[in-house]
């Protein structure tokens, strides 16, 4: 009986814990800086292209790897007449983590 009490409060903790994971925002804004996304994106700012912020807040729970479609097929019309190149040569890896972060706020950590 102590058994099954201990273990509903252990997975009530894990539960509240949130994520098995935690974004690695150092990692992708320096991805998103090898891959010149930053040329034309800003945390807070539009520049060529809408800003992260307003990316995330357009896209609010929007399921990551639909982003990072997104990003690897490219397209125009969304936030503008300006295309957003495809980024076809990331992984699907790297373009889920750039997604995850952009839908994040593109956080520095």
């Amino acid at each position: 009986m102590i058994w099954k009490k201990m273990l509903a409060l252990a997975a009530g903790a894990v539960a509240a814990a949130g994520p098995a994971y935690a974004l690695d925002a150092g990692a992708a804004k320096a991805l998103a800086q090898k891959n010149a996304c930053m040329s034309c994106h800003a945390v807070d700012k539009k520049l060529v292209g809408p800003a992260y912020k307003d990316i995330a807040a357009k896209y609010k729970g929007m399921k990551p790897e639909e982003l990072a479609a997104s990003i690897k097929k490219g397209g125009a019309g969304k936030w503008g007449p300006v295309p957003m190149p495809a980024q076809a040569a990331l992984s699907d890896g790297d373009a889920k983590l750039l997604a995850e972060w952009v839908l994040a706020g593109a956080p520095d950590k």
